[in-house]
């Protein structure tokens, strides 16, 4: 059977399309449920309108997010069983665990707290009704990481054994899986992320607004907010990346090597810009580096060795048995690479907007705007402003950059699972071996093409939806909104109303 078309290989891009998919919603799910909590904190606090109707914005925004994500995760925890299901027979004791914490914990307590705060906005006093939407965003982070406590098990296996009998693992300390180092690093680097996601996303719609002149007091809070956040994120980003590397390289040196096509280790090992070799023979013919980067990378040393993916290729077949433990080099490579290239790109348009926007005692008297100006983008300290074409040309940078985070996440997790091949468990588990056995070529094929067509119209809907109310920007606050209920249920009046809650 043609390789392309085996099973395998398709189980493996249908679990591809849908995990890429599915996680351009989960950052963005984590953090406009934390951004939107601030900026209802900030109602609350201060009475400003502004922050009412930049919080009705974004939760809308929110919950079209979180409504996709939702869909596209369940599907693709199915796939476990149709299309993986010697991997969940073998690891389901271990693996099935922290899964089942995300739903009946996180989820769960995410799903009511998100009902109370859709439907309770005339229902409950504001105090009560803003602890809702805090719980919603403490229910996305625990989602996050059971479910990042479990990727982390198939990255570096913890607290179990293997039941030879029964020839499966079997789960022997929970807490360690929850805790281990793997778990800890990768739940730092994806919120951070996710953050960084997030602001990007706030910023690009706010400068979409902004370039138009329109809304510009719930823009220009959004669009600092989320400069704000994007800088942060950004450098939380870089910092835990740096140090899931590290782990990254005490537990799977080949990842390490195939992400630098470094064929034979080296002291002093270089980060790579650009390479191009030959893969069969095991090196490259062309490379652009900088010198000892990799090795500082790796364990903060210029000159510590780094071991090549020849040489590592051969211990793993001394150690597991005959075959290639080399994972797609040129993959691994520029997935890496897209995945820094993106990601530092929205970290250097959050700093450069954060300064072309600062505060206003930092600019001279005559160059500050007022809440309901379009705030001027000045560069230097002495007041040098930016020139109509100039400033034109930011703002679609602005908006442009509400993309980079997604691209950086979508390679980072391939990287993340395609480095880790030829292994579904590393060094346990090889995924040629997790494929359900009963499904064929034909089954695999059709679920793959409906899922991606499926998703793909989702896709069409999600995006209308996204640029309807984008550009119809924050709502008119009504009464109601102006004054929420000062005790639970509201008006005692709605108990003698049909379906009171959707009023």
């Amino acid at each position: 059977m043609d390789l392309a078309l085996a099973p395998e290989t398709l189980a493996r891009w249908q679990f591809g399309i849908t995990t890429v998919y599915h996680f351009l919603f989960v950052p963005l799910t984590i953090s406009l449920a934390a951004l939107t909590a601030g900026l209802q904190t900030a109602w609350v606090r201060s009475g400003n309108e502004k922050y009412l109707r930049a919080t009705k914005f974004w939760g809308k925004l929110f919950l079209i997010n979180i409504a996709l994500g939702v869909v596209t995760g369940l599907v693709q925890e199915f796939q476990f069983g149709m299309n993986w299901s010697a991997y969940s027979r073998f690891v389901g004791d271990v693996f099935g665990a922290p899964l089942a914490f995300e739903a009946l914990i996180a989820f769960f307590f995410e799903s009511t707290f998100i009902g109370l705060w859709i439907f309770g906005w005339d229902k409950l006093p504001k105090r009560i009704h803003l602890a809702c939407i805090w719980m919603v965003a403490v229910g996305t982070v625990l989602s996050a990481y059971f479910i990042l406590a479990a990727n982390s098990w198939m990255q570096h296996p913890v607290g179990y054994r293997i039941n030879e009998a029964k020839g499966r693992a079997e789960l022997t300390d929970f807490w360690l899986v929850l805790t281990q180092n793997t778990t800890l690093a990768q739940v730092f680097h994806s919120l951070a992320a996710a953050f960084l996601t997030g602001g990007a996303f706030m910023v690009g719609i706010a400068a979409f607004h902004l370039a138009r002149g329109r809304h510009i007091a719930e823009m220009r809070t959004s669009l600092r907010m989320g400069l704000v956040t994007v800088a942060v994120g950004g450098l939380l980003t870089a910092v835990s990346g740096d140090v899931l590397g590290k782990v990254m390289f005490e537990q799977q040196p080949m990842k390490m090597a195939a992400a630098e096509a470094l064929w034979e280790g080296e002291r002093g090992a270089p980060f790579s810009l650009f390479a191009y070799g030959d893969v069969d023979k095991g090196h490259n013919t062309v490379a652009i580096e900088i010198p000892g980067l990799l090795s500082y990378l790796a364990d903060s040393d210029l000159d510590h060795y780094v071991p090549g993916i020849n040489d590592i290729n051969q211990e793993m077949q001394e150690k597991y048995g005959p075959g290639d433990y080399r994972p797609n080099i040129p993959v691994a490579f520029w997935s890496f690479r897209w995945m820094i290239g993106f990601g530092m790109a929205s970290l250097g348009v959050g700093v450069l907007g954060l300064w072309l926007t600062r505060k206003r005692f930092l600019l001279p008297q005559h160059l500050r705007t007022g809440e309901d100006e379009v705030p001027r983008l000045v560069l230097l300290p002495r007041g040098t402003v930016l020139g109509p074409r100039a400033t034109r040309l930011f703002w679609q940078v602005a908006t442009w950059t509400m993309a980079f985070p997604l691209i950086a996440n979508a390679w980072g997790w391939i990287f993340t699972e395609m480095g880790r091949q030829p292994w579904v468990v590393f060094g346990v588990f090889q995924t040629r071996d997790a494929v359900s056995p009963g499904v064929g070529q034909g089954e695999v094929l059709a679920s793959m093409l409906l899922f991606t067509v499926v998703y793909a119209a989702l896709a069409v809907v999600e995006v209308k939806l996204l640029v309807k109310y984008v550009k119809a920007g924050p709502p008119e606050l009504t009464e109601a909104d102006l004054n929420p209920p000062t005790r639970i249920g509201g008006d005692p009046q709605d108990a003698d109303r049909p379906m009171a809650f959707s009023y």
